[in-house]
């Protein structure tokens, strides 16, 4: 039997399932990162294939580290002819991770290096933390 109106749970999973789509398709991905701890600090690894060095930020303040980076599209070669994706799952774009840390860092002696698609970026714990004592007046 052939009906004219939709039911309302099938216009419910119509709409689900293309708003899934949609965001499966422009979800932002972010690369895998794997934290390790020490005594005297923090190791950061994360997976960057296809990222150019050039495009990989890392910033560090107290107790958090920021890294973004950009996977740019690779461009033709001009004399190369131009054609459609016939299917494309690499995602191309900026992205941003950070990490925050449960005690203070040593901002000024991060270092970050950049090998084989993997970024490592060592954190070392700050030795001294300071505080500041507050007169009450009143």
């Amino acid at each position: 039997m052939l009906t004219l109106r939709q039911s309302a749970f099938d216009r419910l999973e119509t709409d689900l399932f293309k708003r899934l789509e949609q965001q499966i398709q422009t979800a932002e991905r972010v690369p895998a990162a794997e934290v390790h701890e020490t005594e005297t600090a923090y190791s950061i690894c994360l997976e960057l294939p296809g990222v150019a060095r050039d495009s990989i930020d890392v910033k560090a303040t107290d107790r958090n580290l920021v890294i973004s980076a950009e996977r740019r599209a690779p461009q033709p070669e001009s004399n190369e002819a131009t054609s459609a994706a016939l299917l494309s799952e690499i995602r191309y774009g900026t992205w941003s991770r950070s990490f925050r840390f449960p005690s203070g860092i040593d901002r000024e002696a991060v270092q970050a290096v950049y090998r084989d698609g993997l970024l490592t970026v060592e954190v070392p714990k700050a030795q001294t933390l300071t505080s500041v004592s507050v007169k009450v007046e009143g």
